[in-house]
């Protein structure tokens, strides 16, 4: 009979409904920090108050990973109820979260495994859905944990950003990179390489441009992999997201397509009107 695991990740993740039924998946929120209030991502925080704040604040809010203390505590209670505990977590380049997690691992002195995805969102989800898979067939957690150390690098992520703005104001962009888009009017697209680090992929001059360029990156990797899923993930633009599924289906007509929100997490740097293709890239 396989072991029991207990899976851990953090709020950058896209929690499908199924993740936040299932009793074994523990999500720890990150701090969204505005100058008059602290709010915990996907708790206290919804969508419209997100963007709203945004739009009339002065200042880009601020992110915060979970405290050492309380990765320590649900340590503690998963230690004792769990014969093994997997946490995958949002790219330790972009966020201390993962440091965070591993302190709180040490702290209650809990064998656990911590797998950096070396990415966010979507890319997260796909890892946990993994991992559960192969938990049906080894029962060892380390493991399996190495197993997804290797997935990682199978992941593909292309951002287009909603505000240019608010990505360079979150330290994300250098200010030469920032002011020539704003000047020329370019649509930049952003990858997450296999490092973790955001990096400048290609810069394009019409959004319509920069869409269809996100599906050629898709064509060109299925050529190569088995690829059956892609998700489209937005930052309150569901029309411009189902546009995309439009495009995607007429060329990809098997192609299983997600369509999701980003965490408030990641949309305090990308903003408003971002909209994201992620995939796996199976072997053929």
């Amino acid at each position: 009979m396989s072991k029991k695991i207990a899976w851990v990740t953090d709020s950058t993740a896209y929690i499908t409904e199924e993740l936040r039924a299932n009793p074994d998946v523990y999500v720890m929120p990150l701090a969204i920090i505005f100058p008059d209030r602290t709010f915990e991502d996907g708790v206290d925080l919804t969508t419209e108050e997100l963007y709203s704040r945004i739009n009339s604040a002065k200042e880009v809010p601020k992110t915060s990973q979970p405290s050492v203390g309380k990765f320590a505590e649900l340590y503690e209670k998963l230690k004792a109820e769990y014969d093994g505990v997997i946490a995958v977590h949002v790219s330790g380049v972009l966020s201390g979260t993962v440091e965070s997690s591993r302190a709180g691992m040490e702290m209650a002195e809990l064998d656990g495994e911590i797998v950096d995805s070396k990415s966010m969102s979507y890319t997260i989800t796909t890892l946990i859905y993994k991992g559960m898979e192969l938990a049906k067939t080894i029962d060892n957690h380390k493991e399996i944990a190495s197993k997804l150390r290797e997935e990682v690098l199978r992941s593909e992520k292309y951002v287009l950003l909603g505000s240019l703005d608010q990505f360079y104001k979150g330290g994300r962009m250098s200010g030469t990179q920032f002011l020539l888009g704003n000047l020329l009017q370019i649509k930049p697209i952003i990858t997450i390489k296999t490092t973790g680090e955001f990096d400048l992929f290609q810069k394009v001059r019409s959004e319509k441009k920069a869409v269809n360029r996100l599906i050629e990156f898709l064509a060109a990797s299925s050529e190569k992999h088995d690829i059956t899923e892609v998700q489209i993930m937005h930052g309150n633009v569901l029309e411009k997201a189902l546009d995309v599924k439009k495009k995607i289906e007429e060329q990809f007509p098997n192609m299983s397509i997600v369509v999701g929100e980003i965490s408030s997490t990641i949309a305090v740097h990308a903003g408003e009107g971002t909209v994201a293709l992620i995939w796996h890239n199976e072997p053929k």
